[in-house]
């Protein structure tokens, strides 16, 4: 697989994503938004709680293969693999950027 040279707010995020919640919502704006799963999680604390609750749910790991960027957004295709139904699949997480932070990011297959 080849490194990918991602923007440093999404390394960070995929970087947060080994840890827990709060480290992942530190890396969203204090607006940030995520959508996954058909739920929209706005702020600090809703982003940490999702990012826990999947935790909880989920044994995971995550890993990017291929960047575009398509606008303002940043699509990170990912090999995601855990005991989740459909394992391994490649999913496509769709960043938007804004001061050095992540403003939205939606999960999508």
């Amino acid at each position: 697989m080849k490194d990918l040279d991602l923007p440093a707010p999404i390394a960070a995020y995929f970087a947060a994503d080994h840890q827990n919640g709060q480290a992942v919502a530190s890396c969203f704006t204090r607006e940030g938004v995520v959508l996954d799963e058909g739920n929209t999680h706005s702020g600090a604390a809703a982003i940490e709680a999702w990012k826990n609750e999947a935790s909880a749910r989920y044994t995971y790991t995550t890993q990017p293969h291929t960047l575009e960027t398509q606008g303002r957004s940043h699509v990170v295709t990912c090999r995601v693999s855990g005991n989740f139904p459909g394992s391994p699949l490649d999913l496509r997480y769709v960043f938007v950027l804004e001061r050095g932070k992540i403003a939205s990011l939606e999960v999508a297959p």
